[in-house]
């Protein structure tokens, strides 16, 4: 016998549907709202007031889909290998984002833990996963979840994300997952029928918010921190990359990242392992990772578009839409962000047509992840095209070197370490063709209306469309990718081996540029790096103390005809001890 329990406050008649045999569930005495009930376990549903069966808000396993019966899970019947994994703190480490979907070609969690090994060549230490919570369909990048303890029965299922967390420790990689609290999708979300769980009070880019201080508020914040702690305790991953927390409104005195950092923390202080949580924030409010002691909500790191922005603009000129502020000076804006953290801590965003963000502190740069590239900033342009489509291998080493000896927590996206040729793009499966079509049609026109024939706009419900965005890993057979990929694992190692490369500090870094030649220079204790944007012609880059020698090199340089200077050739970068 199972027992089975559901939150449904206003509902007046609740039965449990097991393998299609209805039963009747009591009300919980000893909590309000609550119902429960022992009946045979097997695929179920629970009906309120006569309605037809909807699945579990809290469903384990939904083998059939979002709409289906769900299932319940033994998580303590899976079989952990008994090789020790004791966790890993973030800071000083390289994270790399990589969608379950389209990693390989398979899709799936098993295909992806086969290349893992790829990975700790190439020297980095936590995986993130992209979300991978029941979707409509089979192909999504994920964020359309519905069912937020549940796994995506196409990649998977529950014990195939274990077996790939599994195989992650046993190599000595961390699994970092994203997961989304601020929405669920269009399409399979039934959680309105059973309560509050949203509220019109609040409305994001989505419709009503995630009730978080309504009414009801208390559950849905239990059953978002639930949701969480699941992920860490009964799959052991180690950290969770929570998505756009702007868009998480609370107006209660005890904030509902504060109060889910304190659970994770209670968490990892039971279990032995350092469990973290990294934010994505667009705010520049550093309260997000300042400790909870110091009035903070207490999360570990969150990601920097600032720095991303900056980088951007440098490397490709673009200069529209929020890119703005940062082109206009796009050398001292890598400058600002490197010594500062955020380019907006306060002044005028034109962008936002208003002042935005708080000054960040400077000890700890590690609390910002920095990238080059990421699945946002990749999958929301109309193409969907890499860095790779448009710059030269030179230049994609300059914005790597400039990411991975920065004093941020670098993160790398999947296929970025080899320049991938395949773009990234956006992709849904939505089986309701109202809404698929709606989809279509919303994409479309929003590139449009920048001048993009609606032709050009890839079709997200198109199989092509996924296809295109799959990695293809024949291309580290030849060149460029084999030298950019001999060029990250590089840099990683000099990461290890180099402790200032991974000084945190802020203050401690100094950065030297010259925008109308294109050159800059980054001071990292005994070591700067060098590099030449400037076009066709190379540059005479000042040190500060005499040249002695080179550590990485992509590109050309040599000593320069200046005392303390050195040449560098354009569109190369160069990683020097000074002394």
């Amino acid at each position: 016998m199972t027992t089975y329990r559901v939150w449904a406050p206003e509902a007046t008649l609740v039965e449990v549907e097991v393998d299609g045999v209805p039963h009747p569930m009591e009300r919980a005495a000893e909590r309000l709202g609550w119902w429960r009930a022992e009946a045979p376990s097997g695929d179920y549903g629970f009906r309120l007031d006569g309605g037809p069966p909807l699945p579990d808000p809290r469903s384990p396993r939904q083998p059939y889909g979002p709409d289906g019966p769900s299932r319940p899970v033994a998580h303590g019947d899976f079989r952990w290998s008994d090789v020790p994994w004791h966790g890993r703190t973030l800071p000083g480490c390289v994270v790399y984002e990589l969608h379950i979907g389209t990693f390989t070609s398979a899709g799936t969690f098993d295909a992806a833990a086969e290349r893992l090994d790829h990975l700790v060549e190439l020297g980095v230490d936590f995986v993130e996963l992209m979300p991978v919570c029941p979707f409509p369909g089979r192909h999504g990048w994920g964020y359309d979840g519905v069912a937020p303890w549940a796994v995506h029965e196409p990649y998977g299922g529950p014990d195939g994300l274990k077996r790939f967390v599994d195989t992650a420790h046993r190599k000595g990689l961390g699994v970092v997952l994203d997961v989304v609290h601020n929405h669920l999708g269009p399409s399979g979300n039934h959680l309105p029928a059973f309560g509050p769980y949203f509220t019109e009070r609040h409305h994001t880019p989505w419709g009503a918010a995630v009730n978080l201080d309504a009414p009801g508020s208390d559950e849905v914040r239990d059953f978002l921190i639930g949701s969480a702690l699941a992920w860490l305790r009964d799959y052991r991953v180690d950290g969770l990359r929570l998505d756009a927390v702007h868009a998480l409104v609370d107006g209660r005195a005890l904030h509902f990242l504060e109060e889910l950092a304190r659970a994770v923390t209670e968490l990892g202080e039971a279990t032995g392992r350092p469990l973290f949580l990294v934010a994505e924030s667009d705010q520049n409010d550093p309260r997000v990772t300042d400790p909870r002691q110091s009035g903070g909500f207490g999360l570990t790191a969150q990601w920097s578009d600032d720095f991303h922005h900056a980088l951007h603009a440098a490397l490709t000129g673009e200069g529209q839409g929020y890119y703005g502020d940062f082109a206009r000076r796009p050398l001292a804006a890598i400058a600002r962000t490197l010594t500062g953290g955020y380019f907006h801590d306060g002044g005028w965003s034109s962008f936002r047509g208003r002042s935005h963000g708080r000054p960040f502190p400077k000890p700890y740069g590690h609390r910002l992840l920095g990238y080059l590239q990421t699945h946002d900033q990749i999958g929301n342009r109309a193409t969907g095209d890499r860095l790779s489509a448009s710059l030269s291998p030179g230049r994609l080493a300059a914005g790597a070197a400039l990411v991975l000896t920065s004093p941020f927590t670098p993160m790398l996206f999947m296929g970025e370490e080899w320049g991938a040729s395949t773009p990234w793009q956006y992709f849904t499966d939505h089986t309701d063709p109202a809404l698929a079509e709606a989809v279509r049609a919303g994409r479309r026109r929003e590139f449009t209306e920048f001048g993009w024939a609606a032709e050009d706009v890839p079709d997200p419900q198109a199989a092509a469309t996924v296809l295109a965005s799959t990695l293809d890993w024949t291309e580290l057979r030849c060149e460029p990718h084999l030298e950019l990929l001999d060029w990250y694992r590089r840099l990683i190692r000099l990461r290890r081996t180099c402790p200032e490369l991974t000084d945190p500090d802020l203050s401690a870094v100094r950065v030297g540029y010259d925008e109308e030649k294109g050159w800059l220079v980054v001071h990292r204790g005994p070591y700067r790096v060098v590099v030449n944007l400037g076009g066709e012609t190379p540059r005479s880059v000042p040190l500060d103390l005499p040249y002695a020698g080179t550590l990485a090199l992509f590109g050309d340089c040599w000593p320069g005809d200046a005392e303390n200077s050195l040449f560098l050739a354009p569109d190369s970068v160069a990683v020097v001890r000074v002394g």
